[in-house]
């Protein structure tokens, strides 16, 4: 079968319509998520000091972002959760494309409620978090891919409310707290030895 190469014509051109911002870029009409890019994304991962790497499907200012996370083993994300103005836009989904991640869900004080595996080949491939739950994630496997979905637009400033009381990124200390977290998911017969 043909698809058409040019958008279909609509009754109001995008210029002009007001329910369509104007993009500084051109937003592709086809951005295709394969193992090339998996691949790509992981290596750069590897050599990042974070041990992680982002590729954007969306555009900053749009109300859906869209993004691809690889992680190695190792990596520390300090938790935090999202809250936003409009109630219930939150949220927060991971799917696991490759490899497999740890969430572990923490109350106000920090401890651990719940944790939960992620896997690509595993029962369990993805979950969604209700807006304002504390949260951090940790690689299990090398070259681990998810994506993410969360309300937008991506304001830096207030994004993120991070529990204090664990250590910034890139400090002794978060080295040995991911190490522990990673732990958790260890099957008991490897932490016997």
């Amino acid at each position: 079968m043909e698809w058409p190469s040019a958008p279909l014509p609509s009754a109001v051109p995008p210029e002009t319509s007001p329910q369509v911002p104007r993009s500084p870029e051109p937003r592709p009409p086809l951005q295709r998520i394969d193992q090339t890019l998996l691949d790509r994304l992981s290596g750069e991962a590897r050599r990042e000091a974070r041990l992680r790497r982002h590729h954007n499907l969306h555009r900053l200012p749009d109300k859906v972002q869209r993004f691809l996370n690889a992680l190695q083993p190792g990596t520390y994300v300090r938790p935090h959760r999202h809250c936003r103005d409009e109630p219930g836009s939150g949220f927060e989904c991971f799917v696991v494309l490759q490899g497999a991640i740890g969430l572990l869900v923490l109350n106000r004080a920090g401890e651990v409620s719940r944790i939960e595996r992620l896997e690509a080949n595993g029962p369990l491939k993805g979950i969604e978090l209700a807006e304002g739950q504390f949260h951090t994630l940790v690689a299990l496997l090398p070259d681990t891919v998810m994506l993410e979905l969360k309300q937008g637009p991506y304001e830096p400033a207030t994004d993120k409310e991070f529990l204090t009381r664990f250590p910034a990124e890139g400090t002794p200390d978060a080295v040995l707290q991911e190490r522990r977290w990673r732990n958790l998911f260890e099957p008991a017969e490897a932490s016997k030895g």
